[in-house]
């Protein structure tokens, strides 16, 4: 072989190497940046979970237009849950779970307590969706079950029974309701493989 054709051949192999070096970088890069583009997706698509082990029926009555009292707490399992009303004009009408939550989350007196409680007491009223609230219901819909907010519930709750011993008798339901709150962190169950992929955790109280 000539030295010229030699150093061709040479060259020719080196262009090669270096081609295949960069390829594979490439291929790396892409593959890093699609890993780190799904661990982002999945931390954004982890959610929270909350869920009752025990549920309770509330029996409301419109004692007045406007105004609205507990007349009755029955326990009862999560699936049966809800709430059940009789209005001053003679109507009544069932809430599911689903139906209460939609009412104080849109209400302005009772949205403003879930999101604000310092300023709850300029809102406070004694309308249905706070009925609901104050009620052991209230603990399935969002009202916040740590023990700072405990006097909240003998300060605002009391008020929407119709006396002192259906307060005291629903107390005992409501601890039930409360401590048989359970949470779980959720992950996409399409999301990472191996040992954390597809993982939940779950604390109860």
């Amino acid at each position: 072989m000539t030295p010229l054709r030699r150093h061709a051949v040479l060259r020719r192999v080196k262009d090669i190497t270096l081609s295949a070096t960069l390829s594979l970088a490439l291929l790396n890069g892409a593959v890093l940046l699609q890993s780190c583009g799904n661990n982002s997706s999945d931390e954004q698509e982890e959610r929270t979970e909350t869920s009752f082990k025990q549920g309770v029926r509330t029996y409301i009555t419109e004692t007045a237009p406007g105004n609205f009292k507990i007349t009755d707490e029955v326990q009862t399992g999560p699936d049966k849950a809800g709430a059940i009303v009789n209005y001053y004009d003679g109507h009544r009408d069932t809430l599911s779970v689903e139906a209460a939550k939609r009412l104080v989350e849109t209400d302005k007196s009772t949205s403003t307590y879930l999101n604000n409680p310092g300023a709850y007491h300029a809102y406070h009223h004694n309308g249905l969706a706070n009925a609901l609230l104050w009620g052991s219901l209230g603990y399935m819909l969002g009202r916040n079950n740590s023990s700072q907010f405990q006097n909240d519930q003998r300060r605002y709750g009391s008020g929407f029974y119709t006396n002192p011993g259906l307060f005291q008798r629903s107390t005992q339901v409501g601890e039930n309701i409360r401590s048989s709150r359970v949470t779980r962190t959720v992950r996409p169950s399409g999301g990472r493989s191996g040992f954390f992929g597809g993982r939940s955790r779950s604390f109860s109280g």
